[in-house]
């Protein structure tokens, strides 16, 4: 190879390069801009799909007012419930909105933002089952049926030792459980209780007066050491200040919040 090929070779792998680290730089930029927010839409108000298929509700509100505080775009992965966590782990997703409890054993793998809700647990019983409390639920021949991983399901197995548990992967077979007199009680989130009862009046009670000592909250949850973290929890701080969250209510939980009023059972945000 003469002295001019071997010039111009060099040139070439040099020009190569430099677009080959532009195009990287542009990568890297347009991944910083995007705000990847996993839930699972089968939780409605809060995380839902509407006619169309879209993304909607109150968590699906809140991801895109925090992204635009951000100056992020948002994308909303739609994951199972089990899937959310080891998504966040692997970097699939930036952090996860989904109605999540902060619990002391999600801590040990992954990080929470402050505080932006607050809920409690509560029963769905079948209007026949004669449970009227957590006491009534927790005795010899009753059934509960529970969602796997949910809070609901920590709680039965760890203090309803009387009571035959059914775990179940999804809300809706929970809820068909007890319509159909097969489980005595579904336990699970306030909000959602409240739902499933309007749907099912004829055959079901909603106990929506907590029988835990202290409420849940729910996080943003984030990467162990998460640079997104300040941010989030500072949008978290000003929203609740600002009425952001109010209007996320009015939206999406005006009949929900008139009922808990009426309950004098304190709301979530």
């Amino acid at each position: 190879m003469n002295i001019k090929k071997s010039i111009l070779l060099v040139l070439l792998l040099s020009i190569a390069t430099l677009f080959s680290g532009c195009d990287k730089k542009e990568e890297l930029k347009a991944k910083a801009e995007v705000l990847k927010v996993g839930m699972e839409l089968a939780y409605p108000p809060f995380e839902m799909s509407d006619k169309a298929g879209n993304p909607s509700g109150v968590s699906v509100d809140f991801a895109k007012a925090l992204g635009k505080s951000m100056n992020k775009e948002v994308v909303i992965e739609n994951i199972a419930w089990d899937g959310l966590i080891p998504s966040l782990k692997t970097g699939k997703i930036d952090l996860i909105i989904s109605s999540m409890t902060i619990t002391q054993e999600r801590k040990k793998s992954i990080d929470f933002s402050v505080p932006y809700a607050q809920s409690s647990l509560a029963i769905l019983a079948n209007n026949k089952s004669g449970v009227n409390s957590i006491t009534d639920l927790n005795q010899k021949g009753k059934t509960i049926a529970v969602k796997k991983g949910s809070t609901g399901h920590v709680f039965a197995k760890d203090n309803l030792k009387e009571a035959e548990i059914l775990v179940f992967d999804k809300e809706a077979a929970c809820v068909l459980e007890v319509v159909q007199g097969k489980a005595d009680g579904f336990i699970y989130d306030q909000l959602t209780i409240y739902k499933n009862y309007a749907k099912n009046k004829e055959t079901t009670v909603a106990l929506l007066q907590s029988f835990q000592k202290d409420f849940e909250y729910w996080g943003v949850a984030l990467k162990q050491n998460s640079p997104l973290k300040a941010q989030v929890d500072a949008f978290i701080t000003q929203a609740k200040k600002d009425g952001t969250f109010d209007e996320f209510a009015k939206t999406h939980l005006t009949e929900a919040k008139k009922t808990f009023d009426e309950l004098n059972v304190p709301f979530f945000f």
